[in-house]
């Protein structure tokens, strides 16, 4: 089984999805069988480098909200987060534009490490309160799982992999993330609760893995352990 998961690592809830979906292989039998793919989707891919303006600021200009509201909303954001083990400081969360990120990202799934960064990046920006912006960030977050990304992030290498997954999501009408797509027949679009996930990947796999029904037999007319019921 396939899942391709449009994110981008900007997103509380891609983070919170990402934990539900783990919770959900974790019960599944035959997760060993599933191969999961992160695809690059920017939520704002105009966004600036670098802001003066803190999270809270930006996200009440953002939404049209008092300041009161958009911390309101983040803490309630990060009481979702801490029921899955994620601790969101965003007192501490440095908004940037996550263009290279992306690209790193796609560094990492050449060398079967794509899972290991996005974890690393989710938890460097929300967490950590890391400037994933910055290359010496990038390069260093690399450096942990064992890559070297400083000549990709000097010049446009997989520039043309993020596009490319972008242009993917628009033919497939995504417009928000997380969006989880299973062997390209089913999707779950956002930080859905764990049952959600575990119904799905059942749902799939039985349809890819159909079983045979014994719609009739009688025990005394079958052979079994080299012996005959006769």
């Amino acid at each position: 089984m396939k899942i391709d998961i449009w994110s981008d690592v900007a997103c509380p809830f891609c983070y919170i999805g990402k934990r539900h979906l783990e919770a959900a292989l974790a019960q599944f039998p035959h997760a060993k069988d599933v191969e999961v793919t992160w695809h690059s989707f920017e939520l704002n891919p105009d966004a600036q480098k670098d802001y003066k303006e803190d999270h809270y600021t930006l996200l009440a200009s953002k939404y049209g909200m008092t300041r009161e509201a958009a911390v309101a909303n983040s803490q309630r954001v990060s009481e979702s987060g801490k029921a899955v083990g994620i601790d969101f400081k965003f007192d501490k969360l440095i908004h940037t534009n996550t263009f290279n990120a992306h690209r790193l990202i796609q560094l990492a799934a050449q060398h079967g490490k794509q899972d290991e960064i996005e974890e690393r990046l989710f938890h460097a920006y929300f967490t950590e309160g890391k400037h994933i912006g910055e290359t010496p960030v990038l390069e260093a977050i690399a450096r942990e799982a064992g890559l070297d990304a400083s000549e990709v992030l000097k010049g446009t290498d997989f520039t043309g992999e993020v596009r490319q997954d972008e242009a993917q999501a628009q033919q497939l009408g995504i417009r928000g993330v997380p969006f989880f797509v299973f062997d390209m027949k089913y999707a779950i679009s956002g930080a859905q609760p764990v049952e959600a996930f575990h119904q799905t990947l059942e749902k799939v796999w039985s349809e890819s893995h159909p079983s045979l029904v014994n719609v009739q037999g009688d025990a005394d007319n079958t052979c079994s352990d080299g012996s005959c019921s006769i």
